[in-house]
């Protein structure tokens, strides 16, 4: 098991620290029929003090719950929000968190006891034409196809998390930057948006897109894409989750140092190197990770018990190559 720190704690971290993984036995017996999926791996949420509180939860409680703290009046129109499949009468049994729904999700959903599959990105933005047992694996069709004949109930928080005021930090918390304030507003009330606009924490000097690169290997686990001077000084820095696309121009008129995102448009990053904004492209997934360890804090509130509230551990989809041993 890997120990996940609650996300409302990642303001401590600090340059140099690394994410660690002290795997531990399964306490469960694996069912032989089901296939394992070795690349992805389950995480456990630390116990909380609320854990004593344990009660009994339906998938609609769940979802009314998290539909306060992130409402899709704040989500985007194009977008899905909340429950997605299963069926709502059903007593919570125990929450898997991701950032994807796949069809080995669900799998280790299931062999956790787990039947709902909270993650921030949606099965699907448009709807298949059909779910069958037969689509390939990577077709949506297929995801909840698997979800709903294995009892499992597919939920989302998507673009409703990104521009609330606990998504828009994460990334600020993470790299130890202090949050100023929104650069893009969005959503239904003030403090919401994309695009967090920070300035280097004091006592931080001198602060380099080199060293905040760095920063960002320790932290997030993966080398990012730079565009930039490595030796330039950084006073401001602009944080953005997954895509950047909404946010580039925006940190240029903020006359920002720096803009680190999960992924950004070649010729985009290109103009705004040109106007002297350096770019640390970290990868849309791992800019994102940290959210599924965010939606678990948030159910952990809730009062499951917290052996029931699982993060699953997704960062090992794809790796460069000089970082793996042949």
């Amino acid at each position: 098991m890997i120990p996940i720190e609650d996300a409302n704690e990642a303001n401590e971290t600090e340059e140099g620290e690394k994410r660690t993984a002290q795997p531990a036995p399964d306490e469960r017996k694996q069912e032989p029929e089901l296939e394992q999926e070795p690349e992805e791996h389950l995480a456990r949420t630390n116990r909380g003090s609320l854990a004593s509180t344990d009660k009994a939860l339906t998938v609609n409680d769940l979802e009314r719950a998290l539909l306060k703290r992130f409402p899709a009046a704040d989500a985007e129109d194009w977008d899905r929000t909340g429950l997605l499949a299963g069926d709502p009468a059903k007593l919570v049994t125990g929450v898997m968190c991701a950032l994807d729904p796949t069809v080995s999700a669900v799998r280790a959903a299931e062999r956790s006891h787990a039947n709902v599959l909270l993650t921030h990105h949606p099965a699907f933005i448009d709807a298949p034409r059909t779910f069958t047992a037969s689509q390939v694996r990577s077709k949506a069709g297929a995801v909840v196809w698997e979800a709903a004949s294995r009892g499992v109930a597919l939920m989302n928080f998507h673009t409703a998390l990104d521009v609330s005021p606990e998504g828009v930090r994460v990334l600020p918390r993470l790299l130890s930057l202090d949050f100023e304030s929104v650069l893009v507003q969005a959503g239904t009330g003030a403090g919401k948006g994309y695009g967090a606009f920070c300035r280097v924490r004091e006592g931080d000097d001198p602060f380099t897109v080199g060293r905040l690169a760095a920063r960002c290997t320790a932290v997030l686990g993966r080398a990012p894409r730079v565009w930039g001077d490595f030796d330039r000084e950084l006073e401001t820095v602009v944080c953005a989750n997954g895509s950047a696309s909404g946010v580039v121009d925006a940190a240029v008129r903020a006359d920002a140092g720096c803009l680190v995102c999960g992924e950004i448009k070649y010729h985009d990053a290109l103009a705004a190197s040109e106007a002297g904004l350096a770019i640390i492209e970290v990868g849309h997934d791992s800019s994102e990770l940290p959210l599924a360890a965010l939606l678990a804090a948030e159910v952990r509130k809730l009062g499951l018990p917290a052996d029931r509230v699982m993060v699953l551990d997704q960062s090992s989809n794809w790796s460069y190559p000089d970082s793996t041993r042949l």
